[in-house]
């Protein structure tokens, strides 16, 4: 009997809580995380450790130990830290800290058992952020295997993605950033983290996640409503520091829209030229040039299509209704792989998808210009639209001039985008995207002309899995114009000029693991080209019709590129773009005299190519290296080397875009230009994240960059060949931003030195520019200075403010008169020898906004303000004219007087 009351006594004072033996025991040295640890242990001890999140989350472990138990280890970990370990009944660990959670009742020596309490819905029991995502079954991957989480990051008011937003895991330094539909994937050994996120313009959140398997969580972030004063570290902040694009700078609608412009119009291309290294040739130009390039030399795409004349109304207006743009990246030196056929940058412009929650609306008017826009949900949560529209009425500004001339004059234009997406299921969306735009002037009712862009393409956006995405989209992009003239009846034209082209492009993203990211694609664009038609206009005309040969090609590209991560602060990319361009017939080709000057006079023989038949195949690859280095959380230096390559070229002997402006393909006589730029820089955040600051320097070299022969014809030229140059060029420069992206004051300053020069000395060219020296391009404006300054005076009323200094363009210009035969002639400089005067012009802006009340169906903004506050007669150009036997010199301003606007914008 003693023996079995013994052995009960025995058995039931193993049951009680504390007096059982630790079957496992933990000797050695830890070094890793203390998630780590908690996953170590839980996957050992088969049991679930529970402590708030914190501090602890962070915490490195660095410990050795000696046959203990997991709670003598967690309190020789945490005792010193003034926290608390306990153990309930079924082995389950609690940790809190300044006070013990109590297990049992005091005094009994019993388990405490707490009540149930009624189920509450699942946002009210604990606050999301606090709340443990488990994602996987912990038995399933063996312990230190990595896993992928991946998911959208969306806006919580409208369910659209949200680009370029931050998840990092606290206490491993890994970031990842959103693509441009809010996609992310982070891999990450298993365990426990604390993932941060953050986004431009929102609330940051976190979530607290326990990592088993390969898992989806999705996040929607609310809207910030800051204080005048905070400043949110937020993601584009610190991917100036971490992103390994060199001379890339992103762009969000917010901040285009406080820029002050003319006429009030929020307009993308005018805060594209406040960036450092891009600048126009003058007030009112079409285009752009980045670091000396000239505007056809950077790809502009709006929503994957392309856009060839990227303005309204001479340069007024940009062709990209505010209202829809959702973000704009500029790439000037590390181009990705993914895209070509441009010598100089490419402008990426990502459009809204609409609001996939509740239907939405902005309108506004101006002086010249009225905009609508609408977005919603065809159906909640699986398609959304996206509908914007612009005109002008800007004839009632011409009939209020004194010029009879101006009076008589006409301009106009429209523009019409369509956005649409379709979620067809967790792994396949489908968007639709459509552009339409016309311009329309006439001066004086002599000449008329018309010009617009026509485009359209479907997407189709798969995830194969977390670790591999892809897109494929299809589509067609048309630019045409058409000029006509009829005043003389006898003499009167039409002439008519068009570009098409259809692209196929498939573009994949691969995940490979921690360190290795992977981009490869396939892409092919098919090119028709009509270079002239020229047809009398009416039955009285006498003109003779002229038709040039359609030209056509075929353009296609295979890349492949790595982004791969050697260590938490050392990273590069590099990548290769293959080009296969062929230019097919029917086709002329001209022969000419060798070693002889090409012109009409050395024609020696005339080929005729079949359709279809290969008049000329060029193919080469293009490379893509860059690095990026952290020397600290805030500084990283980063240098990039890429070549790149054009096939399409365009044609003008004016500095910038015309109406009549033509394309060209490569062809037997006429090379693709070619290019290598090598960029490197130093970025930098600092005071609290609340300013960052960049300097960069690059180098580039140009090959067969076109010039023109003095007195160069372009239009209706079957054989362009003989008044165009071949020339090869340098770029050099340096570029410097500061930044201050928050707070009651925010904008930033930018200063850029740059220098394009060209030269031509081939004696075959039949006349040397210069004498064959270096000579300044027509971009070459060595000093650009702008400052973007905006202040908040409370939440309804702020000022922007911003300043422009430029260098004048070269220009080439009389030097001499001279008479022969009783005929006044000139003699002219070198080419590009002088210089316009220098550009400077200030621009001011009010903004009173509308009450900020949350239900509230209708908000308002007023805008008032003033475009060149100095009234500055900058000039555009400065020509000679001879007037009665002399030479008289005037300079053309666009605009020389101080224009005041006023705008109404209402968002419903």
């Amino acid at each position: 009997m003693k023996q079995f009351l013994l052995f009960i006594g025995c058995f039931l004072l193993l049951q009680l809580p504390g007096t059982g033996q630790e079957k496992n025991r933990y000797s050695g040295t830890y070094s890793l995380s203390f998630p780590q640890l908690i996953q170590l242990i839980e996957t050992k001890e088969k049991i679930r450790i529970f402590y708030p999140p914190g501090e602890l989350d962070t915490l490195q472990v660095l410990l050795t130990v000696s046959d203990l138990t997991k709670i003598q280890l967690l309190d020789q970990l945490l005792g010193k830290r003034g926290w608390f370990v306990a153990e309930d009944t079924d082995g389950s660990v609690y940790l809190s800290k300044g006070k013990p959670v109590l297990t049992q009742f005091p005094g009994t020596g019993q388990a405490a058992i707490i009540p149930k309490q009624p189920e509450l819905p699942e946002k009210e029991v604990l606050p999301v952020e606090n709340r443990l995502i488990t994602i996987g079954d912990v038995d399933k991957n063996p312990a230190g295997s990595t896993v992928v989480l991946s998911g959208y990051i969306k806006a919580a008011s409208s369910g659209e993605g949200l680009a370029t937003a931050e998840v990092l895991a606290a206490g491993k330094s890994k970031t990842v950033y959103t693509d441009v539909y809010g996609y992310y994937s982070i891999v990450l050994p298993r365990g426990r983290y604390l993932l941060k996120i953050n986004s431009a313009g929102m609330q940051s959140t976190q979530r607290q996640v326990q990592l088993n398997q390969n898992g989806r969580l999705d996040i929607e972030l609310q809207e910030a409503i800051k204080s005048l004063q905070a400043v949110v570290v937020t993601a584009e902040k610190s991917s100036v520091t971490r992103s390994l694009q060199v001379g890339a700078s992103r762009l969000n609608i917010q901040t285009i829209k406080q820029v002050p412009v003319i006429f009030g119009e929020t307009d993308v291309l005018r805060v594209v030229l406040s960036l450092p290294g891009v600048t126009s040739v003058g007030e009112a130009s079409n285009g752009f040039n980045v670091r000396g390039g000239t505007a056809d030399q950077n790809l502009i795409l709006l929503g994957d299509a392309t856009v060839f004349n990227p303005t309204h109304l001479f340069g007024f207006f940009s062709a990209f209704h505010p209202d829809l743009v959702k973000q704009v990246e500029l790439y000037k030196a590390s181009i990705p792989e993914k895209f070509g056929g441009r010598l100089s940058s490419v402008l990426d412009i990502t459009l809204q998808d609409g609001n996939a929650k509740k239907w939405t609306g902005n309108a506004g008017i101006g002086p010249l210009t009225s905009s609508l826009s609408i977005g919603g949900p065809i159906k909640k949560e699986k398609a959304t639209l996206s509908l914007g529209a612009r005109t002008s009425y800007s004839n009632w500004i011409m009939n209020q001039l004194p010029d009879k001339a101006f009076r008589q004059s006409r301009a106009s234009f429209y523009d019409i985008n369509l956005r649409t997406a379709f979620n067809l299921n967790k792994k396949n969306t489908l968007y639709l995207t459509g552009y339409l735009s016309e311009d329309a002037f006439r001066f004086n009712r002599d000449t008329s002309f018309q010009y617009g862009n026509r485009n359209l393409n479907i997407k189709w956006k798969h995830q194969f899995n977390a670790l591999l995405s892809g897109t494929f989209t299809i589509g067609t992009d048309h630019y045409q114009y058409q000029v006509e003239s009829a005043t003389n009846q006898v003499n009167a034209f039409r002439l008519r000029y068009a570009i098409n082209q259809q692209f196929f492009r498939s573009d994949f993203n691969w995940l490979l693991n921690d360190k290795h990211q992977l981009n490869a694609g396939l892409q092919s664009t098919y090119y028709s080209l009509q270079p002239g038609n020229y047809d009398p206009l009416g039955t009285s005309s006498l003109v003779q019709p002229k038709k040039l040969n359609r030209e056509q090609a075929l353009e296609t590209a295979i890349y492949l590129g790595d982004q791969y991560r050697i260590n938490s602060n050392l990273s590069i990319s590099a990548g290769v773009r293959w080009n296969l361009f062929q230019h097919f017939g029917p086709g002329t080709e001209f022969k000419y005299l060798p070693g002889q000057p090409k012109d009409t006079t050395t024609i020696i023989d005339t080929l005729q190519y079949r359709k279809g038949e290969t008049i000329q195949r060029w193919t080469a690859p293009e490379w893509r290296l860059s690095m990026r280095y952290l020397l600290t959380e805030n500084s990283s230096i980063k240098a990039s080397f890429t070549t790149t390559r054009q096939f399409l070229h365009m044609l003008s002997n004016t500095v910038t875009i015309s109406p009549t402006d033509i394309w060209k393909l490569s062809d037997q006589h006429i090379r693709p230009q070619e290019g290598w730029q090598l960029s490197a820089g130093y970025y930098r955040s600092f005071a609290s994240n609340k300013w960052e600051a960049s300097i960069e320097v690059y180098f580039k070299r140009i090959a067969n960059y076109l010039d023109f022969k003095s007195g160069a014809r372009l239009l209706l030229n079957e054989h362009l060949e003989t008044d165009l140059i071949n020339t090869r060029g340098k770029a050099y420069g340096a570029e410097f931003l500061l930044k201050k992206p928050d707070g009651r004051l925010n904008g930033w300053f930018s200063y850029t030195y740059s220098r394009i020069l060209l030269k031509q000395d081939d004696p075959l060219a039949g006349e040397l520019i210069n004498r064959g020296n270096y000579y300044p391009g027509n971009a070459d404006r060595p000093h650009n200075m702008n400052l973007i300054a905006n202040y908040r005076f409370s939440h309804r009323l702020s000022l922007s403010w911003n300043l422009i200094f430029t260098s004048g363009r070269p220009i080439t210009l009389p030097i001499a008169v001279f008479n022969q035969g009783g005929v006044t002639g000139l003699i002219y400089s070198d080419r590009n020898e002088y210089r316009i005067p220098n550009y400077f012009r200030s621009d001011i802006s009010f903004t009173i906004e509308g009450n900020h009340k949350v239900n509230q169906r209708f908000h308002n903004a007023w805008s008032v303000g003033a475009y060149n506050i100095t009234a500055r007669e900058n000039p555009y150009s400065v020509y000679y004219v001879q007037e009665q036997g002399t030479i008289n010199g005037y300079q053309l301003s666009i605009f020389g007087t101080i224009i005041p606007f006023v705008s109404y914008k209402i968002k419903f």
